[in-house]
């Protein structure tokens, strides 16, 4: 790959600067919380940009957060010096994809209303090629997980074990294509969402009281946090809060040992991705270069979580205390 020198991200973070005008502030996420109707909340989006969703569905709502994505994508694709860096917040609709239809496969429903087609691989493209068993084009790993996963669903009628493979596969992905990017920044962002998804495993699999066993075939490697301390730690019990005790995941995993005790495992879950915007804002500081770029998808990709949390919520009536547990740190 040709060198490419932070230089030649002045164009783009220009633009990503100027886009992050628009995002969804905690204010404005409080506005929609305090809205008297689920349509007055989306109306508060129009500020950011966003089209009024008339009627307010949840149709409407996947409809409308499926094409803002795909116009920022096909945006700073356009011109990102590297187009890999689009492909690390791709991927992972990809694998939600292939989940949607191998499930489907397995048990003869209709998957179009649940896929999403904003991965590397269009959806039609990847329906053709599962349903003719004919795989080549797809991207490696993905083919590997494909086969992998469709071969355990079939044997085993397990769909759990099946998105494990995948989800494995998943961050096995971003790892090889951070690094075959070269950005110390991406490559930090990747390995600190895989230490979250380690933790997030790890509280998860000691409180249903699954084996040391199990969770080794489980974890993902790739993070900062070495899978065999992870898997040692959590064999300890409360020791994973001494493992993190130095890393951004500290009140995390402190989090996760009082969830294993009685405690709120959204409290945990809130604080894993707040630690991974945590890092993702020191992008802040950086005139330009890749880290405004990267640091804007990961934004814009938790502004949508957020805008599906809020708006189905509103719509089914939720208190807005419950809605607003929810919710993450915002980027802006």
């Amino acid at each position: 790959m040709a060198t490419v020198k932070d230089i030649d991200y002045l164009f783009i973070s220009t633009r990503v600067r100027a886009l992050e005008a628009n995002l969804l502030t905690r204010e404005r996420m409080q506005r929609m919380l305090d809205a008297p109707t689920a349509e007055d909340a989306a109306k508060v989006l129009t500020e950011c940009g966003y089209p009024e969703m008339v009627p307010l569905n949840v149709n409407t709502i996947h409809d409308t957060l499926s094409a803002e994505q795909r116009t920022i994508f096909a945006d700073l694709a356009a011109f990102v010096p590297v187009p890999a860096l689009i492909d690390v917040f791709k991927v992972r609709y990809d694998y939600h994809n292939v989940k949607v239809l191998l499930k489907a496969e397995a048990t003869g429903s209709e998957p179009e209303h649940l896929l999403m087609d904003l991965g590397r691989v269009p959806v039609r493209e990847l329906i053709d090629k599962l349903n003719a068993s004919d795989l080549r084009g797809i991207p490696p790993i993905l083919q590997q997980a494909i086969l992998l996963a469709r071969e355990t669903l079939g044997t085993t009628r397990d769909p759990q074990l099946a998105d494990l493979i995948l989800d494995r596969a998943y961050y096995q992905d971003m790892f090889q294509i951070a690094t075959r990017v070269e950005s110390a920044f991406l490559a930090g962002y990747v390995r600190i969402s895989i230490d979250a998804a380690n933790l997030r495993t790890a509280v998860r699999t000691i409180r249903m009281g699954k084996s040391a066993e199990f969770l080794r075939d489980i974890l993902f490697s790739g993070g900062n946090m070495d899978v065999t301390r992870v898997l040692t730690s959590a064999s300890a019990g409360g020791s994973l809060a001494e493992l993190f005790a130095l890393s951004p995941l500290k009140e995390a995993a402190e989090a996760g040992v009082a969830a294993l005790n009685g405690g709120r495992l959204t409290h945990f879950e809130k604080l894993c991705d707040n630690a991974i915007t945590s890092y993702l804002k020191s992008a802040k500081y950086v005139a330009f270069g890749e880290a405004p770029v990267i640091a804007y998808l990961a934004a814009k990709e938790s502004e949508l979580t957020a805008i599906r949390i809020i708006l189905t919520g509103r719509m089914a009536n939720l208190p807005s205390e419950i809605i607003q547990e929810r919710l993450r740190d915002s980027y802006v």
